[in-house]
């Protein structure tokens, strides 16, 4: 019964969250410098016509009331048209945000397993050449951007070894798979095409580890940091002085406790990915949903600029509830605790 609170709050707070949200977003795009109607049409438009796209977009109603209208429409799921692409925003949404979305939930594997195994590894051997190894590869994830990896990733790997492809999310030759849920590679498997599949997965590895590399060095500090703590604590001695081997204390007794911060920032970190990967699509030229909204920020494409954001948003939320859950179950003491939902 308290788990299923903890769901409704969370999920009533969400709707205001999530409204509130679309209020700052409608406002801070309506403020912007520039008409959208007449960057939509060019500076040789007829004012006349100019005039029409602004009626029919309700540029020309008060603040309050283009937001109810924007409002009822994005709750039907019409966000407009883009004045870019000249489409409904939905449909672009659906085109573009399945590869993002893709291409961060890789990078999001490679974070967490890696970051764990590497900071598990770093603090089981504390002080010694592979923890300083770690850490300094860490403090160089932590400090380099996404974007500087990507660089150099395509340089290496793509150009000069000719090892990795470096555009897009599939090859040419290598037909697309038929659109189920957007993502190539699922989609590959759904519908048995292996050839696919493993073109996608590997059109994959560089952009993916180079958006990975920063929460991968968090993760991996977080987890030795927090490790090396609990390394100190009196159930831990109790363990040793029972003579239980030490990779079993570090695996049953040690990692799960650990891992709580260690989840909470790698939530953050992923969905934090998915609103920063815009650089790394151009570089890679992926078709994706951050490189689709900084492209209408750029052209002050309103409908599409909160739109994108308001996706972002839901990201957020969703990914915070999500780790909310998994903490839950990693922590005893959080689900008996009084007041708690869980």
């Amino acid at each position: 019964m308290r788990f299923f609170t903890f769901l409704v709050r969370r999920a009533i707070h969400s709707v205001f969250v999530l409204l509130g949200l679309s209020i700052v977003i409608f406002i801070i795009s309506r403020i912007m410098p520039g008409d959208p109607a007449r960057m939509a049409l060019g500076a040789r438009a007829p004012q006349w016509v100019v005039d029409n796209l602004r009626e029919q977009m309700h540029l020309d109603e008060k603040l309050h009331v283009q937001y109810y209208y924007w409002l009822r429409d994005a709750l039907h799921g019409d966000f407009g048209i883009s004045l870019v692409t000249r489409r409904p925003v939905a449909d672009d949404i659906k085109e573009f945000f399945p590869a993002t979305f893709e291409l961060t939930l890789f990078a999001g594997i490679i974070m967490g397993g890696a970051g764990i195994f590497f900071g598990t590894v770093s603090a089981r051997h504390k002080d010694k050449w592979i923890d300083n190894v770690v850490r300094v590869i860490s403090y160089l994830g932590v400090v380099t951007p996404a974007f500087v990896f990507a660089v150099l990733f395509l340089l290496l790997f793509g150009m000069t070894l000719n090892w990795m492809p470096t555009m897009g999310r599939l090859s040419p030759e290598v037909s697309r798979p038929p659109l189920i849920t957007g993502f190539i590679t699922v989609d590959s498997l759904l519908t048995g095409n292996l050839t696919a599949f493993f073109d996608a997965l590997w059109h994959l590895i560089l952009p993916g580890i180079a958006l990975a590399m920063g929460g991968l060095a968090q993760e991996a500090r977080i987890t030795r940091s927090t490790m090396s703590d609990n390394l100190t604590k009196d159930y831990i001695a109790s363990a040793r002085s029972l003579g239980i081997p030490e990779r079993v204390i570090m695996r049953r007794f040690l990692l799960k406790p650990s891992l709580i911060p260690t989840v909470s920032i790698l939530g953050l970190d992923f969905a934090g990915t998915m609103s920063n990967a815009f650089l790394v699509e151009m570089i890679f030229n992926w078709p994706g949903s951050s490189r689709y909204g900084i492209n209408a920020m750029l052209n002050k494409d309103l409908n599409a600029i909160a739109a994108v954001i308001l996706i972002l948003g839901v990201v957020f939320i969703t990914v915070n509830i999500l780790v909310d859950l998994v903490v839950v179950q990693l922590d005893p003491r959080i689900r008996l605790a009084p007041g708690r939902g869980e």
